[in-house]
């Protein structure tokens, strides 16, 4: 049974994402500004969001870490001391920075906040961890490409009092750590994969064209369905979680902030369960291990934790079998409920409901109410509210989903 409590670090893309990941379970949250993060297609914070959300946060008694891990030009630079100081006065309890520049303007401009260093900096050694702590680190968090042994070495070798962090769930990528530029080359300056809008050309369908032969198309190597050389799978390690803790990791981190808050729910979710199991020294129940195959995702692997993980070579398509219906805004204790409508679904319907504390649970959609108490076979309006009975009490944000087979099939 592991000897200490760990962290689990949601990610928080914007103040709906927020919400879900406090609601089922993290213990700390990730997100970012409108400046200086890695993830500018995600939802991301004003200022007077951020303070709003440090504040629903504390109460909550989670913890707020905020991304500042570009590596910041000459014009940029002169930006970062203002809001350093923000992020302190916002009461923040870390920042996540790569750049040992921008290390030294938070020890200067943010004395109150912790120091993380990203996993973009490519920490994959004792020595750079113990390096980094020297210079007033409080946490490093690992990069992906190392194995369990790796972390168990890091841990003996480093202080106690530096944390250390890893990612346990989400995507990869085919870059050390994300430090990729060829989204770059490719776009120009327009999709900056280091300013947070990677193109994603590494999981494009690749084929060989000779200069004097244009359109004729070659494949890289003898397979009709092309070839994916860069199509990284996803990380999943949620049957693992009881070996991460052993290692001596401090926080467990899950990948996403771009995603939807239904995956920030469903994946906190699971992983919260997960922990609290292996605490206990109790096996995951497997209804646990299901929920992460019903959130969009690539095929999974272990990441490079036991050994390389490998690239998926058929297609770079998503896993899309689940669609969210409707969400709970508030349920009696007899399972009469007010909902949310998000996507179309019908009475007679096979629906799943899940929710914080709320084990999934199958049954037959029952005819609903609107607000004005008329039957309603199928509500329609995107976000009208209507009335229905659930099978059991459900505290607010759990969700209504049902099986939509929604990944496109290749042709065999």
């Amino acid at each position: 049974m592991p000897e200490h409590k760990i962290e689990l670090l949601s990610p928080a893309g914007d103040m709906e994402r927020l919400h879900m990941a406090l609601a089922y379970g993290a213990d700390a949250v990730y997100l970012a500004g409108t400046a200086f993060g890695m993830r500018s297609f995600a939802g991301n914070f004003t200022p007077e969001e951020l303070k709003t959300a440090v504040d629903l946060c504390h109460r909550q008694g989670v913890r707020v870490h905020v991304t500042c891990n570009t590596m910041p030009r000459n014009e940029e630079v002169s930006r970062l001391p203002e809001w350093l100081e923000f992020l302190d006065s916002a009461g923040v309890d870390a920042v996540i920075l790569a750049d040992v520049g921008v290390l030294s303007l938070a020890i200067a401009h943010a004395p109150h906040v912790e120091r993380h260093i990203s996993t973009q900096a490519s920490v994959v050694s004792y020595q750079s961890a113990r390096a980094w702590h020297g210079l007033g680190a409080h946490r490093v968090i690992l990069a992906r490409e190392l194995s369990l042994d790796e972390i168990r070495e890091i841990r003996a070798k480093t202080p106690r009092e530096l944390e250390l962090e890893a990612f346990v769930h989400g995507a990869m990528c085919v870059s050390y750590s994300g430090r990729c530029l060829l989204s770059n080359y490719m776009t120009g300056k327009e999709r900056d994969s280091n300013r947070g809008a990677c193109a994603q050309p590494c999981r494009y369908q690749y084929a060989l064209m000779e200069e004097k032969r244009p359109g004729e198309y070659f494949p890289v190597f003898e397979d009709e369905t092309g070839t994916y050389i860069m199509n990284s799978r996803d990380m999943c390690m949620i049957d693992h979680v009881g070996e991460l803790m052993e290692a001596g990791l401090n926080s467990l981190k899950i990948e996403g902030r771009a995603k939807s808050a239904y995956y920030a729910a469903i994946v906190t979710n699971a992983y919260r369960r997960a922990i609290d199991a292996a605490a206990a020294g109790q096996p995951l129940d497997p209804v646990w291990r299901e929920e992460v195959e019903k959130v969009s995702h690539r095929h999974y692997s272990t990441g490079f934790y036991y050994g390389q993980p490998g690239q998926f070579y058929e297609d770079s398509r998503y896993i899309r079998d689940w669609q969210v219906c409707a969400i709970v805004e508030s349920c009696d204790g007899a399972g009469n409920a007010v909902l949310s409508l998000r996507n179309k679904f019908r009475a007679g319907d096979r629906v799943e409901l899940v929710g914080p504390n709320v084990r999934p649970a199958a049954f037959d959609a029952p005819l609903m109410e609107d607000e004005e108490g008329f039957s309603l076979t199928e509500p329609r309006k995107p976000q009208m509210r209507f009335r229905m009975k659930l099978p059991a009490a459900a505290p607010p944000l759990s969700i209504l989903r049902r099986e939509v087979p929604l990944t496109p099939v290749s042709p065999s």
